[in-house]
């Protein structure tokens, strides 16, 4: 936590040539923790320089000194702002990237730029869109622990060398008093010992300097199924001076069992007021958490998710569709995240991807609803993100492509359209389902539409299983990319029900018309 103190500031400096404070740091998703004994490598580098701020990157690893094992701790990303100077505004200069990962960082970095300046106002308009009835229902928890019962307050005096050359009070210092804080009332939740998995995107509002006290403040705004979310203030005083706000910040705690997987935690009480607004805007983060770490990342790949078709390789991408669904179902390690209406919500992170499952049963024969939800031009009958879904072409008799148009995820955006292979795959034994799979493919009678923003779906589909007594299981999942991320991390956060509502309805859809006879879709001719 004390990253600020070693020589951060001096890579900012040195770069802009007079004193540099820091101004904000960006999400640290912490994938591991350090032992004690064990050397920490922490390497710094300028990414962007825009007119008096500037994007360091960071990257700390840690060393066993005993085992010559290396691994990474965390990626961070702080800004840093340049002091004016006697004769008056300092205008950085701009940093010239030479290799290929210098590039992606210098543009990625613009990117996150923008995420910072418009952070406060995506979190207003999830809270406006944030229906009443949902946050009614977020807040009905019977046994849930009293939030007062995880208040913390300490105060810390800034010494010497808690402080830089500039005698203000380092960064990092601050960061590492509020942890403390932070883990303490973590612990009065779950009384166990808490790991800290990710801090929130935060900025230092104010300086402290030495001889003040530090006020800080904790509470725990929100609990999920596996994580807490705790809210700290930081506040600086001196003598008899009102407070002066210097830093608030989020972090994320998971309680590790024996195994290293996380434990499922008790519910928590907001307090009236104050409490229920710290606990939708936590659910609101959330969402923000998902969006930022999982579509930057996919953003660093540059690696685009849609891939060729053509007669040449029509089996070889049909035989991958239905593999990457069949791997992605057999995952063992998918983490349920919440049920309602009979619907059950599962999410699967890893290696910097995030997948998710949902998961319902109705009383249709499994055949049927293999053929009602092979046709995807009905699948609007049931999902709003369907506004238009036409045949393409069949490739084969087990293999249709269509274009699909969903509403637009922010308001006035251009809708998006998806041009997908649907793979289909009847049992081979009696143990095995029917499958359904998706994922783009590019088509020189398809181009991207100036009025359209093309989207793209790397792996999707359903798997259909045959229950007794005419019961069936559908699992839907979907890895999810930039362009369907949107339309789900308001449900994963617990902001909306638009995912249970959209299942439900494909149950009564299926209830429906189970007494009819559903065919495969009939190919139309394509019209430029």
């Amino acid at each position: 936590m004390l990253l600020n103190q070693y020589g951060l500031s001096d890579e900012a400096e040195r770069h802009a040539g007079c004193s540099c404070i820091t101004a904000s740091v960006d999400d640290i998703n912490f994938e591991t923790t350090i032992g004690v004994g064990q050397v920490v490598n922490i390497k710094a580098k300028v990414n962007r320089a825009f007119t008096s701020s500037m994007e360091v990157g960071i990257l700390v690893c840690c060393e066993d000194l005993f085992s010559d094992r290396r691994w990474k701790i965390c990626n961070a990303f702080a800004t840093f702002v340049a002091r004016r100077t006697e004769t008056g505004k300092v205008q950085l200069k701009q940093v010239v990237p030479r290799t290929q990962s210098e590039q992606m960082e210098y543009s990625l970095a613009a990117e996150r730029r923008r995420m910072r300046l418009i952070h406060a106002e995506i979190i207003t308009d999830l809270l406006s869109s944030c229906s009443a009835q949902t946050v009614n229902e977020c807040l009905d928890f019977r046994c849930a622990v009293p939030a007062e019962k995880t208040c913390v307050e300490s105060v810390e005096l800034v010494l010497p060398p808690h402080a830089n050359h500039q005698v203000s009070t380092f960064g990092g210092q601050i960061m590492a008093w509020m942890e403390n804080v932070a883990t303490i009332s973590a612990s009065r939740l779950c009384n166990a010992h808490p790991t800290l998995r990710t801090i929130d995107m935060f900025h230092f509002r104010g300086p402290s300097h030495i001889g003040d006290r530090l006020v800080l403040k904790a509470i725990v705004n929100n609990a999920f199924k596996e994580s807490m979310e705790v809210g700290v203030c930081a506040e600086a005083y001196q003598g008899g001076e009102p407070l002066r706000h210097i830093n608030t910040a989020f972090m994320t705690f998971e309680v590790l069992d024996n195994d290293g997987k996380p434990r499922s935690l008790p519910r928590i009480r907001p307090e009236p007021v104050d409490g229920k607004r710290r606990f939708q805007e936590a659910i609101a983060r959330k969402k923000i958490r998902l969006d930022r770490k999982y579509i930057i990342s996919c953003k660093q790949s540059e690696v685009p998710l849609s891939v060729p078709w053509d007669p040449s390789n029509q089996m070889y991408l049909s035989y991958n569709n239905v593999s990457a669904l069949k791997m992605l179902a057999a995952r063992t390690n998918w983490v349920l995240t919440s049920e309602k209406n009979q619907v059950s919500l599962y999410t699967l992170e890893e290696n910097q991807t995030l997948c998710f499952k949902v998961e319902t049963h109705v009383a249709v024969a499994a055949e049927q609803v293999f053929l009602m939800l092979s046709d995807l031009k009905r699948r609007k009958e049931w999902d709003h993100h369907y506004q238009e879904c036409e045949v393409i072409t069949e490739a084969h008799e087990d293999d249709t492509i269509y274009r699909v148009v969903t509403p637009s995820v922010t308001k006035g955006g251009k809708v998006q359209d998806f041009i997908l292979l649907a793979s289909r795959r009847r049992p081979c034994d009696s143990g095995d389902p029917y499958l359904i799979a998706l994922r783009s493919v590019t088509l020189p009678a398809c181009p991207p539409a100036e009025d359209y923003n093309r989207g793209e779906v790397l792996c999707a589909g359903f798997t259909i299983w045959e229950g007794g007594n005419s019961c069936t299981k559908i699992s839907y999942y979907n890895q999810a990319t930039p362009g369907v991320l949107p339309y789900i991390s308001t449900d994963i956060a617990g902001l909306s029900s638009s995912f249970y509502c959209t299942f439900s309805s494909c149950s009564a859809f299926l209830e429906k018309n189970k007494g009819r006879v559903a065919f495969l879709p009939t190919p139309v001719v394509y019209r430029n």
